[in-house]
């Protein structure tokens, strides 16, 4: 691309008018007067316009900015991609993006650029003129707008103790190990921490199925096709518009939306920590950070004023001042999922009803009315708000006046082999656990999350290392495997510190099984005490590993660290059960709710019917019943032949392509050839296949005689799926 600019002359000088207009010479002058940071604050200022004058003349505007080296070949290739699969608009929303992320002097010469092109642009010639004759009077109201933000001197003293308390609180990063003497270990913020990519929209899909496996089966197909195109990675730090330019009176309130483990919280950790050492949203005086699941233990009317001093207890009697100023106030509620109170924001009533207003910081409200009143800016309006929550929950905020939604993907290419980097203090390590994961399909697709990468590294990095190498036929390759060595782990370094370990971890899991029946997630003590549980045992390494204690001002919650680990403890429990005889009525029960609550679960009791699972675990655990494990195998058995007659819907071909899952998960030689050795047929046309999908279809077909017709018609398998599909394919007979 800039060989062919070097061919053909200097675009600007061709471009440009031998006689400037007076109007244009005032502009330079203006340009050499305005300090970095008035420039920059009227580029946010005169935003919209100035991208709707650049869509004008996008293609010719970026090709000259390549050619003077403002831009580099590959951002000059982001901008026209951004152009042809999305719009004008779209691409002159990312070049303007691109422009500010620049060092100021290449963003002065930018705008110096624009200024020799002004006669191309129509309407940048206006706004250029209007910038001329506003912009020395809007530099000064910048600053007027500075000012009555500014604070009284004793109030400076409070926000400095803010910040040092903040960023005490979040400059470090426990990490779980159970591989180690100590339970957590402690890592610095800023050397633990990867980021993440987040969009700057919500994608539009309901969720029937477990929203891991949702998000997990088409992320990476999702990611080549959009990401870059119709929607552009996001910063932290754009989530709230400037508040020296923005329009809005009442603040704003933006919205984040990830699946469990995401990196919700931790996001939420390093935005308040870059508060804190003045990094990001200076133009915030104070961050006020809290999470439902603390305020789920508030049962009685309060005010916002007891609930910052709860955590917060420096700030004295100066709150009353710090409301004086709410445009220069953050609030941050963190995991609206987990919330148990009620906010409905399409409740007209809260606006009308006395018993759900909340007037003033002062006012005794529930905790659910002050939530709404702040996003809603009924409450202190002017200051900002920020909620994350689970996709799930997405439905709450529908009616809620959220300004910027954002999502947060995970990691996406290099991003997760960062991860690994960062997690094994051993490089080499690293690259072998990551090169093991990215060669299994199945579990190169569950690390797109942070938490499964957690789990992944636990679990593989003992494979290899020099004093614990084994044979590469026993490294997991399942996730019930995975699974069942990460138990493993755990029974390994801390299973004889508990007398009746196989009764506890059954106790554990009747206790996960519920939570996965009701959705739950939080345990307390109560909880506990219910399964038999003495809460004094979390003193023993064992259960402190199994389950997450944190401790707030008011109470004592219990969790998994994933989602997933309490669908596997809840999965092995049905096998430890003494008296399971009734296995087949629950899996046929679980098989029959239809919005994924127990898909991962069924995948996970199909996995621990193989022989290698129940060997990994014997050691500790026992033996399984002999006659659970048949019923399991019947059940997939039946399962599987069920749904091989049954594809003339989609719903149909799905529950098949979930059946396979079983019997992939099983790695049961003999039952697959039970159940598809004479399968003739298999149509999957119409459904999206991912490269997991195709790997498990891969497997199974490998297992059968022989396929007369195989319809994958329709099925979008990119190349990745197209490999794991390969070794099989010569067992089909007819190929559509």
């Amino acid at each position: 691309m800039a060989d062919e600019a070097d061919q053909g002359g200097d675009p600007v000088a061709s471009t440009t008018r031998t006689d400037e207009a007076p109007p244009m010479s005032s502009m330079t002058e203006l340009l050499e007067r305005w300090d970095d940071s008035q420039l920059l604050e009227l580029t946010n200022h005169y935003r919209q316009r100035l991208e709707e004058a650049i869509q004008e003349a996008l293609e010719n505007v970026v090709f000259v900015l390549a050619y003077e080296r403002y831009f580099s070949e590959q951002e000059y290739k982001r901008v026209i991609k951004r152009t042809k699969r999305g719009s004008c608009a779209a691409g002159s929303t990312l070049l303007l993006n691109l422009v500010t992320e620049k060092e100021p002097q290449v963003r002065k010469l930018i705008w110096k650029c624009f200024v020799k092109m002004h006669h191309l642009l129509p309407k940048l010639e206006e706004l250029l003129k209007a910038m001329g004759e506003e912009g020395s009077d809007r530099i000064e109201s910048f600053k007027a707008i500075k000012a009555s933000l500014e604070i009284s001197a004793h109030l400076k003293d409070v926000q400095q103790k803010h910040k040092e308390t903040l960023k005490a609180l979040t400059e470090t990063l426990s990490v779980n190990t159970i591989l180690m003497k100590e339970k957590v270990k402690v890592y610095q913020l800023l050397d633990r921490y990867a980021e993440l990519t987040i969009i700057s929209t919500l994608r539009d899909r309901t969720l029937v199925e477990h929203e891991l496996l949702a998000r997990g089966r088409d992320h990476e197909e999702w990611r080549e096709e959009h990401l870059g195109g119709e929607f552009e990675k996001f910063r932290t730090d754009q989530l709230f518009p400037d508040i020296l330019t923005s329009k809005s009176k009442s603040g704003s309130s933006s919205a984040v939306a990830g699946v469990p483990g995401i990196g919700k919280t931790t996001m939420v950790q390093k935005i308040v920590h870059d508060w804190a050492t003045g990094k990001i949203f200076q133009q915030f005086q104070f961050v006020f950070r809290f999470k439902f699941r603390d305020l789920n233990t508030i049962n009685c009317r309060v005010t916002l004023r007891e609930l910052i001093l709860d955590q917060y207890p420096y700030f004295g009697n100066m709150l009353g001042e710090v409301w004086k100023k709410p445009k220069g106030l953050l609030f941050i509620f963190d995991g609206l999922d987990e919330f148990k109170g009620r906010i409905d924001f399409a409740d007209s009533r809260r606006d009308t009803e006395p018993q759900h207003q909340c007037p003033d910081p002062e006012f005794r409200c529930k905790v659910s009315d002050i939530v709404y009143s702040l996003i809603q800016h009924k409450l202190l309006p002017g200051c900002s708000v920020l909620v994350t929550t689970r996709p799930t929950a997405l439905h709450l905020l529908e009616k809620a006046e959220i300004s910027v939604w954002a999502e947060i993907l995970g990691f996406v290419g290099e991003e997760r082999k960062e991860y690994f980097t960062r997690y094994f203090e051993d490089q080499t390590v690293a690259a072998a656990v990551f090169k093991h994961v990215k060669e299994n399909e199945i579990l190169y697709t569950m690390s797109y999350n942070p938490s499964y990468c957690w789990i992944l590294g636990l679990t593989l990095g003992p494979f290899f290392t020099q004093t614990h190498r084994r044979g590469p036929q026993q490294v997991p390759k399942t996730i019930t495997q995975l699974y069942c060595y990460f138990i493993y782990n755990i029974l390994k370094n801390h299973g004889r510190e508990i007398e009746n370990l196989r009764e506890v971890l059954l106790r554990v899991g009747q206790m996960a099984f519920t939570g996965v029946a009701e959705k739950n997630i939080l345990f307390t003590d109560e909880d506990l005490i219910k399964y038999n549980l003495q809460p004094s045992q979390f003193l023993s390494g064992f259960l402190m590993e199994l389950l997450e204690r944190e401790d707030s001002a008011r109470s004592v919650v219990y969790t998994f660290p994933h989602l997933t680990i309490q669908e596997f403890v809840a999965a092995l429990a049905q096998f430890m059960s003494p008296n399971r005889g009734d296995i087949t009525t629950l899996l046929i029960e679980a098989h029959g709710m239809t919005d994924g609550r127990f898909e991962v679960f069924l995948r996970f009791v199909a996995g621990l019917s193989s022989p290698r699972s129940v060997w990994i675990l014997e050691e500790f655990l026992g033996k399984y019943p002999h006659q659970t494990i048949c019923r399991v195998i019947d059940w997939v058995k039946e399962e599987v032949k069920r749904r091989t007659g049954n594809t003339g819907s989609e719903a149909g071909k799905r529950s098949l392509l979930n059946a396979l899952h079983y019997l992939f998960e099983s790695q049961n030689p003999l039952l697959a050839q039970q159940t598809l050795g004479s399968v003739e047929t298999l149509s999957f046309s119409g459904l999206g296949l991912t490269p997991i999908d195709c790997a498990v279809l891969s497997h199974a077909i490998g297992l059968c005689d022989t396929i007369k017709h195989f319809s994958l018609e329709s099925c979008r398998i990119q190349c990745e799926g197209l490999q794991r599909l390969r070794p099989a394919l010569h067992k089909c007979q007819e190929l559509r």
